[in-house]
């Protein structure tokens, strides 16, 4: 039995997506043990999952902090990995694979860059969806390849009945009228407007419901909906997955929820600008679809509407 690698630091969204391809990972060394290398937000998460058997700590401190950096190399090399997936494909891992494995190809380090195709830049080839370069990353490594293209992020999920009871949470429609500050080109502004349409075709039908994390908390009272917390706490990234997955539908600006939404097989809407493609980052599945327009700010709360009705009647 040999150990294997796998590197995923995050984001929440890129978790989601990654799950195929860290299912058909295992499918194909059943007779080895699967670890993943993750950062602190994702630690406690990626013990459910299960096809890891275990899961080590990066604190990703500065490339400079040398007895950081050799203390996880140090941990890293004990574990005496075959080969190393890395799902990341970032500068950091590139500087870990020249420590680690500095001649190593894809045999023993599979990433963009060792399996990019022939006669392709790796900067035209990032172009390609997400999930298609997860497809082809793995394939030239000579693996089945079943998952990686429908990610299923279920596992994530955890009861939360007593949550649902608190809020009668019954059917609703789930909001994330949210981004982060430094990235508020993809904010749709007409979230309150929607909801007073929502509300005035479906009367009682749905609650409308908001989930805010840490920094979203003040944001979410101008938002026209019920805010889910628990005991005052947000949501942690299981009860949040689960609130998705029992939702009646989910509309979400281009965020982590947006594809942990896609990838739990819920109808849903995501909306997106000119600051990316829904092509480029495989969001589109199902039941779950984008409006991709070039303002959101021109985006009427309307056409939106008129969208949701043609997915959720």
């Amino acid at each position: 039995m040999s150990n294997i690698l796998i590197i995923k630091h995050g984001s929440l969204g890129d978790i989601a997506q990654a799950s195929g391809a860290i299912q058909d990972i295992f499918e194909n060394h059943k007779n080895n043990q699967l670890y993943i290398l993750t950062t602190k937000p994702y630690f406690e998460l990626f013990k459910k999952n299960p096809f890891i058997h275990e899961v080590i700590l990066d604190k990703r401190l500065s490339r400079f902090n040398l007895i950081y950096l050799y203390s996880l190399m140090k941990n890293i090399k004990k574990l005496n990995f075959k080969k190393v997936y890395d799902l990341q494909n970032s500068s950091r891992t590139r500087f870990y694979k020249k420590i680690l494995f500095s001649n190593a190809d894809l045999n023993i380090w599979s990433s963009s860059e060792t399996t990019l195709p022939k006669n392709i830049e790796k900067e035209k080839f990032d172009k390609n969806p997400v999930l298609d370069r997860f497809v082809h990353q793995l394939k030239s490594c000579g693996l089945q390849v079943r998952y990686t293209i429908k990610p299923d992020f279920s596992w994530a999920c955890t009861n939360i009945d007593k949550i649902k009871n608190d809020y009668k949470l019954k059917d609703y429609i789930l909001l994330f009228p949210f981004c982060s500050e430094h990235l508020s080109i993809k904010k749709w502004p007409y979230y309150n407007e929607l909801i007073e349409l929502i509300k005035k075709k479906f009367q009682d039908k749905y609650k409308i419901v908001v989930a805010p994390g840490p920094s979203e908390l003040k944001d979410a009272r101008n938002i026209n909906a019920i805010s889910i917390l628990d005991n005052g706490n947000i949501l942690d990234i299981s009860q949040l997955s689960s609130l998705i997955k029992e939702s009646s539908f989910v509309i979400a600006n281009d965020t982590g929820p947006a594809h942990m939404a896609a990838h739990l097989n819920v109808k849903g809407l995501s909306l997106f600008g000119k600051h990316t493609t829904a092509y480029k980052v495989s969001i589109e599945r199902e039941n779950f679809k984008p409006i991709q327009v070039e303002d959101l700010n021109k985006l009427s709360q309307q056409k939106v509407f008129e969208k949701i009705l043609n997915i959720l009647v």
